[in-house]
């Protein structure tokens, strides 16, 4: 059994109870009933600090300690002292690259990549500060994809961190991580992986993939504004984090700086819980290699595959409809038998239009896009677009619909035309 439209759109109020088409869903999506009554429940029933001997502080803890056995789900992590909640994913990267920066001596380098966005960038780039040499990896500019031969030079018995993303949140691109990490252990260097772009379309297994850092941002899977860290528990224990003393000296509480915004912690794991009711209803027919639903990794991982296949329709459609617009330039793979190393997100441009332009005309009609760098600044300007106002973007989520793709491929035709 495949997604049903109609029953992932009911759980999406916004999306229900609007006449906005949402593509703009690299750059937040939308949230799910469930995670609303999440944030209300919370503020209702538990709202206190931690830490307290009275009845809405232990409530508060218990959520909390439920949520990150379910991101310890989400992201298959051997124990929920792996997952560090935080603001947001860049947040939790400089506080990361500072701590590992207490190790590096003057020389040691770092490599990072032109296909990622600058919260995975710009905190390692800052190291430099300690001494730290820089590399950057280049891509193939006809297809947007990392070049593999150039990381393969970059790495040297110098490299202390790896820094790169899954996907590309500009272009879609989705990289070989596994290999990458695997290199990067042969040298010494630990690897640091951004998942943001990644973790809305595909299952997240950080055992496969073999990184020592992970991190992702809630909001982008139909979550509130939360950034959740994974960290090999070896690794959290060894650094030292940078807080204020009273607070706790053990992982993962010692990277959680200050009072974290506990009701969202909550309403982040009510879309982690809604992923897995995906699996559980249409999972079935991707989960062959399990006996039985017997938890809820087993649910996220078939959710996710089904997600996967029925976002891989819809970019189908919609890439077959934007190679057929007159004076489009398409950026990223385009080829439909690679369509599995890619994320459902489209970057174009129209020539003598700019992009703004493009997705102002598209706002008139209720269309969603984003257009600019989307902070894949390294990216946009070795595409030599940065000058010239970036790109329009439009990215799928699983609750877009062969008849919005449908009128986006309408409105842009008239825009081409």
């Amino acid at each position: 059994m495949f997604l049903e439209p109609k029953w992932v759109r009911s759980h999406f109020p916004s999306v229900q109870n609007s006449k906005t088409i949402f593509l703009d869903n690299p750059g937040g999506t939308q949230v799910t009933q469930t995670v609303i009554d999440a944030v209300a429940e919370y503020f209702l029933t538990a709202n206190a600090n931690h830490g307290g001997v009275f009845p809405t502080s232990e409530r508060n803890d218990e959520m909390i300690q439920r949520a990150r056995h379910a991101f310890a789900d989400f992201l298959n992590a051997a124990r929920p002292e792996e997952i560090v909640f935080g603001p947001n994913m860049t947040t939790l990267t400089f506080s990361i690259a500072r701590a590992l920066g207490r190790w590096l001596r003057a020389g040691d380098e770092i490599i990072v990549t032109r296909l990622d966005h600058d919260a995975n960038i710009a905190p390692w780039v800052a190291l430099e500060e300690r001494g730290a040499v820089i590399k950057h990896v280049d891509i193939h500019i006809d297809d947007c994809t990392l070049d593999m031969s150039d990381f393969e030079k970059q790495l040297s018995n110098k490299t202390r961190i790896v820094a790169v993303g899954l996907a590309s949140n500009a272009v879609g691109s989705v990289n070989p991580v596994r290999t990458i990490a695997d290199l990067a252990h042969m040298a010494g260097a630990f690897v640091y992986a951004d998942a943001v772009a990644y973790a809305p379309h595909f299952p997240l297994d950080v055992q496969e993939l073999g990184v020592d850092f992970l991190a992702c941002s809630a909001y982008k899977f139909y979550g509130p504004h939360l950034g959740i860290l994974y960290g090999k528990y070896e690794q959290l224990e060894r650094l030292q984090a940078y807080k204020v003393r009273p607070s706790e000296n053990t992982p993962p509480y010692k990277f959680e700086t200050g009072t974290p915004t506990f009701e969202n912690i909550h309403a982040a794991a009510a879309a982690v819980n809604y992923l897995a009711s995906v699996g559980e209803k249409f999972g079935a027919a991707f989960a062959n290699d399990y006996r039985a639903f017997a938890d809820r990794r087993a649910h996220l991982k078939t959710g996710l595959r089904a997600i996967q296949q029925y976002e891989k329709d819809l970019f189908v459609r919609l890439m077959n409809g934007l190679r057929e617009l007159p004076g489009i330039r398409i950026y990223g793979i385009t080829d439909f038998a690679r369509f599995d190393s890619r994320a459902p997100t489209a970057a174009f441009n129209f020539d003598g239009q700019h992009p703004r332009d493009v997705a102002a005309k598209l706002g008139e009609q209720n269309i969603n896009v984003w257009d600019g760098n989307y902070y894949a600044l390294a990216l946009m300007e070795r595409l030599d677009l940065e000058a010239t106002g970036g790109a329009v973007r439009v990215g799928l989520a699983h609750y877009n619909t062969n008849e919005e793709i449908d009128a986006l491929l309408a409105a842009l035709r008239e825009i081409a035309g």
